[in-house]
């Protein structure tokens, strides 16, 4: 399940969090994005202990780039970043964001 994300607190409490934490910038209207959005809920379906939160920039575009500065990233859409410990340890954009990217990223964070 991806965790709607609507203000700094939630943002913050997600990447704080000891991880592996996903988190997930995605637009609405772009069809790359849709595409991103079903990869990560296929890969979740299949690991219902993932932890997950999602930034729709449509509606809350200051988070979108409060989660920019915070991380050191420049915004893009679609992007997913794997966080532990509140640092990023992976992160892909655009169709790099697959269910079997993250399989591999996710062993990669647990080793």
């Amino acid at each position: 399940m991806i965790q709607q994300l609507a203000n700094e607190e939630e943002v913050d409490a997600l990447m704080s969090a000891p991880g592996p934490i996903w988190l997930l910038k995605h637009s609405n209207s772009c069809s790359i994005s849709s595409a991103a959005l079903d990869e990560v809920s296929r890969f979740l379906g299949d690991h219902p202990e993932q932890q997950a939160g999602v930034v729709v920039i449509q509606s809350h575009r200051p988070l979108s780039n409060h989660v920019s500065q915070r991380l050191k990233f420049v915004h893009q859409s679609p992007q997913l970043f794997l966080l532990k410990e509140g640092k990023v340890v992976w992160s892909a954009t655009h169709w790099s964001i697959t269910a079997d990217a993250m399989s591999v990223a996710a062993a990669s964070a647990s080793a």
